[in-house]
């Protein structure tokens, strides 16, 4: 008998807990995390603000002085998101394998000639920064150059998705 009390007891302080811990849970829906995949015009301000204040503090970092704006400037410009066209999933269904492999293709060598754009712009302004400035451009982590600042998707310094 006391053994089934026990049973009882733990079943209904576990029972309690589950009920406290449900009233803590916020309910379920979208989150702004949500409510801006849905918005591309409201990711596309978030992105923005954020490439702000990414430029803002690297620009503080560098010590960037009135000589050299116009480099930066330069340098920021062509970090800015680009206009590409992205893959469409029901055009491509329409498509046949060749065509395809040539849509995908296509869309490689515009991602590339990208990138190599901003290297290109990179190296330009680096070369207009003084040895102090370059040694604390060396010193950002590797994945900001070209690895994005944001994880799996790229995008350099200002994350974005073009």
């Amino acid at each position: 008998m006391k053994y089934t009390h026990k049973h009882l007891l733990v079943a209904t302080c576990l029972a309690v807990l589950g009920l406290s811990a449900g009233a803590q849970t916020p309910p379920p829906g979208p989150g702004p995390g949500a409510m801006m995949r849905g918005n591309p015009a409201m990711m596309h301000e978030h992105m923005q603000q954020r490439m702000a204040q990414r430029q803002a503090a690297l620009k503080q970092v560098l010590q960037i002085t009135p000589a050299q704006e116009s480099a930066w400037n330069a340098w920021t410009a062509a970090w800015q998101p680009a206009s590409r066209q992205r893959r469409n999933p029901a055009e491509f269904a329409q498509l046949t394998t060749p065509e395809r492999i040539d849509r995908m293709r296509a869309l490689r060598a515009a991602r590339s000639a990208e990138m190599d754009s901003r290297a290109d712009a990179t190296k330009t302004f680096y070369a207009a920064l003084t040895p102090s400035q370059q040694k604390a451009f060396d010193a950002l982590p590797m994945g900001r150059m070209g690895g994005g600042m944001g994880g799996r998707h790229g995008g350099g310094w200002f994350h974005h998705r073009g």
